[in-house]
C-alpha cells in the first residue's frame, strides 16, 4: 500500500474543502462526468435510475460525494487509509448494487477531472498524485471488503 505525505493528506483535505464549498454544483459535476464516461453507471445509483440526466440538489447524490470523501480522508497518522464499519459497509453495499472492478477507473477519472475543476490553477502534478494515491488506496480496500461480503 502506498504511504501518503503529511503534504499529500494537506493537499487532498484543501482540494477537498474548495469542492465542498460548493458541493451542490460539484457533486452534479462529478456525477455528470460519471455518467459521460460510463452511461450505464446510472442504474448503479438509485438517485440516478429512470432519469437521463443528473438531477441538481438532490440531498441523496450530496450525501454519496459526503460518504466517499469521509471515506477517503481517513488518511491516518501513517497516511494510509483504515479500514473500519464505514468502508465494511461500503463494500457490502457495492456488492449489493452491482460494482464491479471495471467502474472504479470511471470514478477515478471523474473525481480527478472534478478536482481539477474545482481548483484550477492550483492544479499540479502533486496534487494528481495526492488524489490518485487516496484514491487508488480507498479502491483496493472497498474491493477488499467487496470480496469479504460477496
Amino acid at each position: 500500500m502506498a504511504i501518503l505525505t503529511d503534504v499529500q493528506v494537506a493537499l487532498v483535505k484543501s482540494s477537498f474543502e474548495e469542492f465542498n464549498a460548493n458541493i451542490p454544483k460539484h457533486t452534479h459535476r462529478f456525477f455528470t462526468l460519471v455518467l459521460e464516461i460510463a452511461p450505464t453507471a446510472k442504474d448503479l445509483f438509485s438517485f440516478l435510475k429512470g432519469t437521463n440526466e443528473v438531477p441538481q440538489n438532490n440531498p441523496d447524490l450530496q450525501a454519496h460525494a459526503g460518504k466517499t470523501y469521509e471515506a477517503a480522508i481517513q488518511l491516518q497518522v501513517n497516511g494510509a487509509v483504515a479500514t473500519d464499519a464505514t468502508l465494511k459497509n461500503l463494500g457490502s453495499v457495492h456488492v449489493s448494487k452491482g460494482v464491479i472492478d471495471a467502474h472504479f477507473p470511471v470514478v477515478k477519472e471523474a473525481i480527478l477531472k472534478t478536482i481539477k475543476e474545482v481548483v484550477g490553477d492550483k492544479w499540479s502534478e502533486e496534487l494528481n498524485n495526492a488524489w490518485t494515491i487516496a484514491y487508488d488506496e480507498l479502491a483496493i480496500i472497498i474491493k477488499k471488503e467487496m470480496k469479504d461480503a460477496a
